[in-house]
């Protein structure tokens, strides 16, 4: 199972992006026909609302924005991951261990913990820091999967390694 970033989904419902809308609705499509299983975060639906009413060309009415996320959240063929307290610490250690974004390593830290390996996104620069998070960008013009490769880091609070 792949998560869907935030990015992939606002340009599924941003018929200002032309080919990347394109890209990604078929993608979306492909999870709402049953014919993949998707994933998506607590954190990357509130971004995605703030996505489609603030930040595109064309903002979405707040309450279109409100009715796609109920329906991911209701549709059975999305898998919605939460994240708690330990999740926060875990992304923390990432986030300085790796040297990626805060946020992102949060998205990581709660696929890891749900057991979710691969991300479709189109952030590999920061995604790929992460060890053990397979990155897919359906928008490159080649499609390409880059895995993380990164050093050994020994994490104190967890008492385990991270591979950085």
């Amino acid at each position: 199972m792949n998560l869907v970033d935030t990015n992939i989904l606002v340009y599924a419902y941003d018929r200002s992006e032309g080919r990347k809308h394109a890209a990604c609705k078929r993608i979306i499509a492909e999870i709402w026909g049953g014919k993949r299983e998707g994933a998506v975060s607590v954190q990357n639906l509130s971004e995605l609302y703030v996505g489609l009413t603030k930040k595109v060309t064309n903002p979405l009415d707040e309450k279109i924005a409100e009715e796609i996320i109920a329906s991911i959240v209701r549709f059975t063929g999305w898998r919605v991951l939460e994240f708690n307290k330990h999740t926060v610490l875990s992304a923390a250690r990432l986030s300085r261990a790796c040297r990626a974004p805060y946020f992102d390593a949060l998205l990581a830290a709660t696929m890891q913990e749900n057991g979710v390996d691969a991300i479709i996104t189109e952030d590999e620069e920061h995604f790929s820091k992460i060890p053990g998070i397979e990155v897919v960008n359906p928008l490159r013009r080649k499609k390409t999967l880059i895995i993380s490769r990164a050093k050994t880091v020994y994490d104190f609070f967890s008492r385990r390694k991270t591979r950085c």
